[in-house]
């Protein structure tokens, strides 16, 4: 299959992007000899960075085919070193057996995941007593940027901050419809006419429901950050979250890390 220059680019971010990642959790784990599970692994790019740590099993999951099958070519080709040791499957997390881990890993999936109470539960199961997750996610759907660029609403640009909180949500799933009938570009996972926006693949948590789904997973909570990152809007929002009434807007990402009891 020949790869798509776009995707070796963007799996090439990773460079830059999971240092980042890392620093955001405390630093990264040490992962030799470690058994790691990556949920929503997208390119693979942590992956390879994981596998580089000396994880002795790095095993992917996503449930979007054409990743998976570059993920598997790309780190074939690139990272002969890693055979044997990276596995990357097509397949949700409730249908997986293959076995325990130490390690369980989820970059910027979470705030897409619909079912995430049944998906930290499915995690559990999965990790050995002892055991971590690490989750980065954002941005959250009440913050800024919520969006990902997804809703269109009556402004011009898509990625107005905060545009999408200012209409109810059947107006903007009207107009979505309306502007995929014309042809345009709308991003779902299926042809059928958009009922929600759950339907682009924004689960529309808040904090408070990722919070609870936390404290509910029976978990331990080791580690809990939001607006995790150096950037000027995080710093910003960071001031204005101390307000009460402000904190559910102005909270863009949380960066997490749970513990399995033994």
């Amino acid at each position: 299959m020949k790869l798509d220059p776009a995707d070796i680019a963007y799996f090439k971010r990773g460079d830059r992007e999971n240092p980042a990642f890392w620093w955001r959790l405390g630093g990264k784990p040490a992962f030799a000899g470690a058994h790691v599970l990556d949920v929503g692994c997208g390119l693979g790019a942590l992956c390879a960075d994981m596998a580089a740590g000396g994880a002795a099993r790095v095993v992917g999951l996503d449930t979007e085919t054409k990743l998976i099958e570059f993920a598997r070519q790309y780190t074939a080709e690139t990272f002969p070193q890693f055979k044997g040791v990276l596995e990357f499957y097509d397949q949700d997390l409730g249908k997986f057996d293959g076995g325990k881990f130490d390690v369980i890993v989820s970059k910027d999936s979470f705030e897409h995941i619909m079912d995430l109470a049944g998906m930290l539960g499915e995690m559990s199961v999965r990790l050995k007593p002892g055991g971590k997750i690490y989750a980065g996610f954002g941005p959250l759907y009440n913050s800024p940027f919520g969006h990902h660029g997804r809703v269109a609403t009556f402004l011009p640009w898509r990625k107005f901050p905060w545009a999408h909180l200012w209409e109810p949500e059947e107006k903007i799933v009207a107009r979505l419809n309306r502007l995929r009938a014309r042809g345009e570009n709308i991003f779902t996972y299926s042809d059928a006419p958009i009922t929600s926006i759950r339907d682009l693949g924004l689960s529309m948590y808040s904090l408070a429901d990722y919070r609870r789904f936390i404290a509910d997973s029976g978990l331990k909570t080791v580690r809990f950050g939001v607006n995790r990152s150096t950037s000027p809007l995080s710093k910003i929002l960071s001031v204005f979250r101390h307000v009460p009434c402000l904190e559910e807007y102005c909270t863009h990402n949380i960066y997490c890390i749970l513990e399995k009891p033994v």
